[in-house]
């Protein structure tokens, strides 16, 4: 006889399969009770248990097969990097879970998921707090090969490879798309990998590092850091022309409602400008929704510094050096 599932029951506390419990003498009526939800097809768990996406892919689990991993717009925000703008629908906390199988027999059959299947023969995958997940360098393949602007591959590129947690390295994602193949837009892929820098720090950053090498300006340094001789440390610069002596600072929001990290950097930017380099400081005005230049920005102030001589450094100033940025991975 079936029987009812008790109120201090264990079972609500974790995602489980309706056809399970059912199997178990649960009775029907229990499992429409309020105080559970169905995130998924199939699928019981505590009400309120499945906010926020990975509580909701611990959800899909027990409904998806051995073969299948989380992937494309769903693995990027697993692993905390930024979504491209143009996917942000997809990725919105309610979107449907994408996922991917290497074999045809694996991919769910389910409205609630957006599957794919890889034509790769391998497919590189890790886990992620216990959930499986395509690697770093397997989900940008995935997602870059579906974005249609350069300059997007190479922002999602330097989004994996951010200075505070590097998840991958150019290398391992130019062998990741060279062993890629049939997969359309791959080749635009591998023709944007060497334009990725390590090291960033947010989207803006390399945006604004864009802006300047499509103008047709040198690449700059990222996150370099100038020392005085003595190893004294002055400051990591966002972007750096050291031969020329001009830093670049992107300022976000955060210099607006952080006062304390405002005057620190203000402070900084002095101290390089009285060693002799010039700073130019970009802002969000610089910066089109989708990097496009805007008159008189950044570019336009750049330039000018570029072409003429570097300013000579006055007598007495301690002399400076430049450490560049250094890959962990």
């Amino acid at each position: 006889m079936p029987r009812s599932l008790p109120e201090d029951d264990d079972l609500p506390e974790r995602p489980f399969r309706v056809a399970d419990a059912l199997a178990q003498g649960v009775e029907p009526t229990t499992l429409r009770r309020v105080r559970f939800d169905s995130p998924f097809h199939g699928v019981r768990v505590a009400s309120g248990a499945a906010a926020g996406l990975e509580a909701r892919c611990r959800a899909l689990l027990p409904v998806l097969g051995d073969g299948v991993v989380f992937s494309h717009v769903t693995a990027l925000r697993l692993f905390g990097v930024d979504v491209p703008w143009t996917m942000e629908d997809l990725a919105a906390d309610g979107a449907a879970p994408h996922v991917v199988t290497a074999a045809a027999a694996d991919r769910p059959q389910r409205q609630d998921v957006i599957a794919h299947r890889t034509r790769q023969e391998v497919l590189d995958t890790t886990t992620i707090r216990g959930l499986p997940v395509t690697t770093p360098a397997q989900t940008f393949v995935h997602v870059a090969a579906h974005l249609r602007s350069p300059d997007d591959i190479v922002v999602l590129g330097d989004a994996m490879m951010r200075h505070a947690r590097e998840l991958t390295s150019p290398t391992e994602l130019a062998r990741l798309a060279a062993r890629t193949r049939k997969v359309k837009g791959i080749a635009q892929v591998r023709a944007q990998i060497p334009r990725l820098r390590p090291g960033t720090d947010s989207v803006t950053e390399t945006r604004t590092r864009l802006q300047l090498t499509d103008a047709n300006l040198p690449c700059p340094l990222v996150n370099a850091t100038i020392r005085l001789a003595d190893g004294t440390y002055v400051k990591r610069c966002d972007l750096l022309y050291p031969e020329h002596r001009v830093v670049i600072e992107y300022d976000g929001d955060q210099h607006r409602t952080d006062r304390g990290q405002w005057r620190e950097d203000v402070r900084r930017r002095r101290w390089v400008q009285e060693l002799g380099y010039q700073v130019v400081v970009a802002v969000g005005d610089d910066l089109t929704r989708n990097g496009g230049v805007r008159p008189g920005g950044v570019v336009g102030r750049v330039r000018p510094l570029l072409d003429r001589a570097p300013t000579p450094v006055p007598a007495g100033t301690p002399e400076t050096v430049v450490v560049p940025y250094r890959a962990t991975i």
